[in-house]
């Protein structure tokens, strides 16, 4: 059992209270609707983001809501290295793969990178701990060596949702050598928050060639409202 104290530090009501994300949603990113009736008014299944094609990436879902168990089961894998986690993860991506089986559809499963300076401190990338269980259970080939994360994260533990989109523009690259010319990329991450880093990894990925990327993160934070300038941050003073 992943919750015995031999195995991982979470008790089995913690465990079972991360559960799966559901009900309405953004056809595209996934972001959660707060009921199916505006829905129904506006009749558009995207989100605002989406409405306006800023993302760019084709699809994206998460295994869960970031309710507080969840972000501290995921500081138990980021931090702590509690490998048990990441299989327990990668069930629950695999899951909702097959829930989305055809818009998922990919070549390779790639985890998001972390700088250097990161792996150096941590002696791992939490994000390819569970991509690498999610690719066995799918049959697929995990290249963490692909995308490459060229500038580090600002030090600052909280960032703005400003922050956020600047940190990671033009933060990540192909390694040299490599190619992903008309390859179906699975990009994994821990949680999807702005989504700021997988639409960079994304058009990482596009610019070499991409000729799909779909993300699956373990948690989704859950937005409280509507962000104000949201285009301009992402595209930033060039457009």
């Amino acid at each position: 059992m992943l919750d015995t104290s031999a195995r991982i530090p979470i008790c089995r009501s913690c465990l079972a209270s991360l559960q799966s994300l559901r009900g309405p949603c953004c056809t595209r990113c996934g972001r959660p609707f707060a009921s199916s009736v505006a829905i129904e008014v506006e009749n558009l299944p995207l989100c605002h983001v989406c409405r306006r094609s800023l993302y760019d990436f084709d699809f994206a879902r998460s295994y869960g809501p970031y309710t507080a168990p969840m972000a501290g089961a995921i500081m138990l894998l980021k931090y702590q290295e509690v490998r048990p986690l990441a299989t327990w993860f990668a069930t629950g991506l695999q899951e909702t793969f097959n829930r989305h089986r055809e818009m998922c559809q990919a070549d390779v499963v790639v985890p998001v990178p972390a700088h250097a300076l990161r792996l150096r401190e941590r002696g791992y990338n939490h994000a390819e701990l569970i991509a690498k269980p999610l690719a066995r259970s799918l049959g697929l080939p995990c290249r963490s060596y692909l995308l490459v994360r060229i500038r580090p994260r600002p030090d600052k533990l909280r960032l703005t949702l400003r922050e956020r989109w600047r940190s990671v523009r033009g933060a990540y690259t192909i390694r040299q050598g490599l190619r992903v010319d008309n390859l179906r990329v699975l990009l994994v991450d821990d949680v999807l928050t702005t989504g700021a880093t997988l639409d960079a990894c994304s058009r990482t990925l596009r610019k070499a060639g991409a000729a799909k990327v779909v993300a699956l993160t373990v948690a989704r934070a859950i937005p409280r409202r509507e962000e104000a300038g949201f285009e301009s941050l992402r595209r930033g003073p060039d457009g």
